[in-house]
């Protein structure tokens, strides 16, 4: 994520999240005021290959500007907590870009075409807020107002994969976020809704390509390393 704003005073003009990585381009006259990496499980996170290659937002509104002030303020004083307090603000301003892109009404099926339908959405909302439920497509339609037949025929339309894949996927980019911040595998199944660990490793071995005990290894070799 990058904050640019004037050369001259420093003052924010736009916002620029590219979640494919790819560079991004300075017109003469602005400078690069704030760089940050946000990481919310890189290409497996559904919001994250729910967006387009760059997203470019102008700073035009009093909110944005006084957290972008904010934000700036904290990278400044590199103060007790900051690095918290900076992961944190960075979070918000990508949620204030992601609202950004629904209220447009151009997303493509996909995760952001379902949060832009207002009864598909609150089912989404409802597994992102309790994803250690053991949701039934019965208990998701019901959550969005809907018949049966007719939620998962939508779901599937809108968002590009049937409402158990999505749940699956997500508690996956869940349960690997916590593992790789050392969290107990039995831990995470018990939060996740997994029967046991065995459970898990199975799901996250189809979802991965590696049991979380890789994961865990990978991780500890990388920080032997630096």
């Amino acid at each position: 994520m990058h904050v640019l704003g004037h050369a001259s005073d420093e003052t924010p003009t736009r916002v620029i999240f590219s979640p494919s990585g790819q560079a991004v381009s300075k017109p003469s006259g602005e400078k690069v005021l704030i760089e940050a990496n946000v990481d919310w499980g890189g290409a497996a996170n559904p919001l994250l290959v729910a967006l387009p290659p760059m997203l470019d937002i102008p700073v035009s509104d009093d909110q944005t500007v006084q957290l972008l002030q904010v934000f700036l303020a904290e990278a400044a004083g590199a103060r007790c907590g900051s690095d918290s307090a900076l992961n944190r603000l960075a979070e918000v301003l990508v949620i204030r870009m992601l609202r950004s892109q629904i209220e447009k009404g151009t997303a493509e099926p996909g995760l952001l075409a379902g949060l832009a339908d207002h009864k598909i959405s609150r089912a989404i909302v409802a597994v992102h807020e309790n994803p250690g439920q053991s949701w039934s497509n019965e208990q998701l339609a019901q959550t969005a107002g809907m018949s049966l037949s007719r939620f998962c025929d939508v779901f599937r339309r809108i968002v590009g994969q049937t409402p158990q894949a999505y749940l699956r996927g997500w508690r996956m980019t869940l349960a690997r976020q916590d593992l790789d911040r050392g969290a107990r595998v039995g831990a995470v199944a018990l939060r996740y809704g997994y029967s046991s660990p065995e459970a898990l490793a199975r799901a996250f071995q189809r979802q991965f390509g590696m049991c979380p005990s890789e994961l865990k290894r990978n991780a500890g070799d990388l920080a032997q390393a630096s």
